[in-house]
């Protein structure tokens, strides 16, 4: 049995934490506690600067030395590594855990978009049929550039290279089908 601050060779160590393993020997476990717990503070202590965290930390360490010490084999190295492993990897977890920003509820990118009202939405669809219908009454060559401008999203000049026009021409039947629309609208009000 290791006193308070008594000394635990690797040997006594490996073979309290085997007796863990195998038969969930709680005087072992303590005697593993006494030995391991401080040591295990002082390095979560030194790491976090923080007494609260480092005594959580050292708590789960231990914890999972009590849960884990079944799948611990002292043939691939000895206790006080296979502990401080787990304490280190704990901390790490710890510390991206807390490096996570915290959801915020009201970020927009998470707001759903209000619904549109029946209303509104029934004002778009009629709004989008006035306009097809409005473009049917336009010359054939208008209604190419308008859908070459907005609905494919082409520069005018791509349109000009593309029908073999010339900028200008491209630009003013554009303005004249803008025109035409805008009258179509207006007298359908």
């Amino acid at each position: 049995m290791v006193e308070p601050g008594g000394e635990l060779t690797k040997d006594e160590a490996c073979s309290l934490l085997e007796a863990v393993g195998r038969k969930r020997d709680i005087e072992s476990f303590e005697a593993l506690f006494r030995y391991y717990a401080p040591r295990v503070k002082a390095y979560m202590a030194r790491l976090t600067r923080d007494p609260n965290i480092a005594e959580e930390l050292m708590q789960e360490v231990m914890i999972t030395v009590w849960n884990k010490a079944g799948q611990f084999e002292a043939t691939r190295g000895n206790a006080g590594t296979w502990i401080f492993t787990i304490a280190r990897n704990l901390r790490i977890d710890a510390y991206r855990k807390n490096r996570r920003p915290d959801f915020d509820v009201n970020d927009p990118a998470f707001v759903a978009d209000d619904a549109k009202s029946a209303e509104n939405e029934l004002a778009e669809r009629q709004d989008a049929t006035r306009l097809k219908d409005a473009m049917k009454d336009l010359p054939q060559e208008q209604i190419q550039l308008l859908t070459l401008s907005f609905f494919d999203d082409c520069s005018h000049s791509a349109i000009a290279t593309k029908l073999n026009l010339p900028l200008g021409t491209v630009k003013s039947r554009i303005r004249l089908a803008f025109a035409r629309l805008r009258a179509a609208l207006e007298d359908g009000k």
